[in-house]
C-alpha cells in the first residue's frame, strides 16, 4: 500500500527506544483522547436530553446499541486524527513543533498498523448494531480518509467537509434515536456555523507552516481581510438559530448558554479584528473551543427536572 511505503520512509530505520508510556502519552496526544472524551460526552448527553429525553436515565446509559455506536464513534475520529497527522506531519513541524515531537515517538509505520485496526474495529462494533450503521460508518471512514487526502487541498471545500464530518457523530445519534425537530435541526445549524468559524481561525493560526509547505488554505489564496470578513459573516448567520431557540421553553436553562454565546461571539469578533499574529488567533482558536465545551455541558440543563428525576 502507499500509505505503509510512504510510512516506511519517513520512518527512521534505527528509531530511538522510548518507555511505554511514553508510547502511549504520544498516541494519545496523536488520537487528540481529549477531543474523544468530549464527543463521547457529548453524544450521551445528547442522547439523554435531546434524542431520547423519553427514555430511563438506566435505558439510555445501559443501552448495548448505544454503547456500540459510541465505540464505533470513538475508534473511527481516533483513526481520522491519525491519518490526518499523517498528511500533517510536515506543516506540524512549523505549526505545532512541540506536538510534532511527542507524536513522532510512535512511528508512522506503527500509526498507520493502529489506523487500519482501529477503523475494522469500528466497522466492526457499527456491524452488530445493524448493517445500516455499518454502511454508515464505512462511509465516514471513507470520508475522513478523502478529506486528508484530498478535499483539504481545496481551501473552500475543505472547511464545508470539515465541518460536517465533525457534526457526523452527533448525525449518527440523530438518526438511531429517528427524533427529528426543528429544534434539534436549529441546534445543529448553530454548532455548524461555529464548526465553520473554528476552521477559518485554525488556518489563520496556521498560516506560516501552510505557507511553507505549498498547503493552500483560504487565509493564503484570499488574504487575512477576506478570511476575517468571512468569520464575521458567519457570527451574523448564529443570529437566527440562537434567536429561534431562545422562543422555545423547551430548551430549558440552556438558554443562558445561548445568551452567554451571543455576549463570546460579540467579543470574539472584536479580538478578531485586533488580531494579527498566530498568538492571537490561538487565543480565539481556545475561546471557540470552551465554547463548544459550554454547549455539550449545558445540554444537561435542558430540562433540570431530568436531572433530579433520574439521577435523584
Amino acid at each position: 500500500m502507499d500509505l505503509l511505503k510512504a510510512a516506511e520512509e519517513n520512518t527512521p530505520k534505527k528509531p530511538k527506544k522510548y518507555p511505554f508510556y511514553y508510547k502511549f502519552f504520544s498516541l494519545l496526544s496523536v488520537v487528540r483522547g481529549y477531543n474523544i472524551v468530549i464527543i463521547v460526552i457529548a453524544q450521551y448527553l445528547a442522547s439523554i436530553f435531546i434524542f431520547a429525553p423519553e427514555k430511563s436515565l438506566r435505558g439510555v446509559l445501559l443501552s448495548l446499541d448505544l454503547y456500540l455506536i459510541v465505540l464505533a464513534t470513538i475508534c473511527v475520529i481516533a483513526s481520522g486524527y491519525i491519518i490526518n497527522n499523517f498528511y500533517d506531519v510536515d506543516k506540524d513541524k512549523i505549526n505545532k513543533p512541540q506536538k510534532t515531537k511527542l507524536d513522532s515517538i510512535v512511528t508512522q509505520q506503527t500509526k498507520l498498523y493502529i489506523y487500519f485496526t482501529l477503523n475494522f474495529l469500528g466497522f466492526a462494533f457499527a456491524f452488530f448494531v445493524s448493517w445500516k450503521a455499518a454502511v454508515f460508518f464505512a462511509v465516514y471512514i471513507f470520508s475522513i480518509w478523502f478529506y486528508s487526502h484530498k478535499l483539504r487541498h481545496y481551501p473552500l471545500v475543505k472547511l464545508f467537509s470539515a465541518a460536517i464530518l465533525a457534526l457526523l457523530p452527533f448525525f449518527v445519534i440523530f438518526v438511531y434515536y429517528r427524533n427529528f425537530s426543528t429544534i434539534i435541526f436549529t441546534h445543529a445549524c448553530f454548532l455548524f456555523f461555529i464548526l465553520l468559524i473554528r476552521e477559518l481561525i485554525k488556518d489563520l493560526e496556521t498560516m506560516q507552516g501552510d505557507i511553507v509547505s505549498n498547503y493552500m488554505t483560504l487565509p493564503i489564496k484570499y488574504g487575512e481581510r477576506f478570511t476575517k470578513t468571512l468569520i464575521t459573516l458567519i457570527v451574523f448567520l448564529t443570529i437566527p438559530p440562537i434567536s429561534f431557540l431562545l422562543k422555545y421553553p423547551e430548551i430549558g436553562l440552556m438558554k443562558y448558554y445561548f445568551y452567554f454565546s451571543a455576549i463570546v461571539l460579540l467579543v470574539f469578533l472584536i479580538l478578531l479584528w485586533q488580531s494579527n499574529t498566530k498568538k492571537n488567533y490561538m487565543l480565539l482558536h481556545t475561546i471557540l473551543k470552551l465554547l463548544i465545551i459550554a454547549g455539550v455541558f449545558s445540554l444537561a440543563f435542558i430540562d433540570t427536572s431530568v436531572i433530579i428525576k433520574r439521577i435523584l
